[in-house]
């Protein structure tokens, strides 16, 4: 059986998630580093309780704050990754949506826990402050139809070709609503996010990230990665490197990452994280592909 882990992004977080994951080994140590890394109680976050009174004035408190939620994510899914490893199982692929690749290249090997967290913190911190645009998912649409509007259109792009039936518009508040008014479609629904993430809008903070990304070493992956901004499998260090410094400004290219792992000869895609979306867009667009999903404890005998 040829196993790929994949990991989902935002969007998935749920109040609660961390009960899950909380008895691991080192579980409290690693939401403590986050939380001192934040300055605000990141276990209280995902409690839903929020942060206890820590968090000053304008801190925020709110698991949807993707302030939060991305560090929060990443917490989450790395100690499932390494519960994993502690019993010996691995994969041959493994790939992440969106801020999941950071998570992706943590279970290759290509970074250590503390260095995803900062890692985390600073794309989180970056994408927050870059506002001003807006997001929404439309489904069940002619793709012909829809790439010639969005290319005949200034100040939008489609940020998540997520599968043949659904992708996600950003762009300017303006250009994406126009786009939803034009294109047939069954439903175009707009998302809770402060900004135009994965498109050209976020070239600031991109470059921001960049600059972070000098001083980090990256090794080797041990297990080869597809990338949200080239889904060819890859373990070079640089190479996931200069990918994961394109990925805020590019696109999520998810439905060629499925076509990438039946290419493989993956038998069973297994989504490590809150929820099922990523296991759904599976579902529905490689029925040949098994899949299995690892949100907790409980989860880690299967």
């Amino acid at each position: 059986m040829a196993i790929a882990w994949v990991f989902p992004g935002q969007g998935s977080q749920k109040p609660g998630m961390a009960e899950g994951v909380i008895d691991l080994p080192g579980a409290r140590e690693r939401f403590a580093r986050a939380s001192e890394l934040l300055g605000r109680d990141l276990l209280a976050i995902c409690s839903g309780t929020g942060a206890n009174g820590r968090g000053g004035p304008g801190e925020p408190t709110d698991l949807n704050d993707t302030r939060n939620t991305q560090p929060a994510l990443f917490v989450v899914e790395s100690l499932l990754v390494d519960a994993l490893h502690r019993q010996g199982r691995t994969a041959q692929l493994v790939a992440g949506h969106s801020l999941g690749e950071l998570v992706a290249l943590y279970a290759a090997g290509v970074f250590d826990a503390e260095t995803g967290l900062a890692l985390m913190r600073r794309r989180s911190e970056l994408m927050a402050a870059a506002g001003g645009g807006a997001m929404t998912a439309v489904m069940g649409f002619d793709r012909d139809e829809l790439e010639r509007v969005v290319a005949a259109t200034e100040g939008v792009v489609i940020a998540n070709d997520n599968s043949a039936a659904q992708v996600v518009l950003s762009g300017t508040p303006e250009a994406v609503a126009s786009i939803s008014a034009t294109v047939r479609c069954k439903r175009a629904i707009p998302l809770a996010v402060s900004g135009a993430f994965h498109s050209p809008f976020m070239a600031t903070a991109a470059a921001a990230f960049a600059t972070e990304l000098e001083a980090v070493p990256f090794a080797d992956a041990r297990i080869p990665v597809l990338s949200n901004a080239d889904p060819r499998p890859e373990t070079s260090a640089s190479v996931l490197k200069e990918r994961l410094r394109q990925q805020m400004t590019m696109g999520v290219r998810w439905r060629e990452t499925m076509d990438g792992l039946q290419s493989a000869g993956i038998t069973t895609a297994v989504e490590i994280g809150p929820g099922n979306v990523l296991s759904g867009l599976i579902k529905r667009s490689c029925p040949g592909l098994g899949t299995a999903q690892i949100a907790g404890t409980g989860d880690l005998g299967q």
